[in-house]
């Protein structure tokens, strides 16, 4: 169990001008696949834990967040909460990652009302798509 309080946090990409992604993923083969996708485009963080997240957004403010749903201890949904609450991070876009496609969990995330939804695994292609959309917003 204190494995995974541990944080991994690995920036990646040059740090200049490009937009700052944070993924936040319990599973550290999904934390390695996002950041290859990414890191080419953009400068990226991984955080395996919702707890250390928080923690990291107190000091620094990404622009755009991915948040696996589902983790132990500290899910997606009370990380987003989280984030919707503070003045300085409010209006992060926040997309909600799962693999869960039932009608609930898609209802539950909906319902917190993130810029977005997506389906795990992802494409390559797809998620640089999804964010190229999200930042021309």
């Amino acid at each position: 169990m204190e494995e995974r309080q541990k944080v991994v946090l690995e920036q990646t990409g040059d740090l200049s001008n490009r937009k700052h992604i944070l993924v936040i993923d319990d599973d550290l083969n999904m934390l390695k696949t996002l950041r290859y996708y990414l890191q080419d485009q953009y400068k990226v963080t991984v955080i395996n834990s919702g707890k250390v997240a928080v923690d990291f957004l107190l000091k620094f403010t990404p622009d755009l967040i991915l948040l696996d749903y589902m983790m132990p201890m500290f899910n997606g949904a009370a990380v987003l909460k989280i984030i919707k609450s503070r003045e300085a991070t409010k209006d992060i876009p926040v997309y909600f990652l799962t693999g869960q496609t039932d009608k609930t969990t898609v209802m539950e995330c909906l319902s917190l009302k993130p810029a977005g939804y997506i389906i795990k695994p992802v494409a390559k292609d797809a998620l640089l798509a999804k964010m190229k959309e999200a930042f021309a917003r």
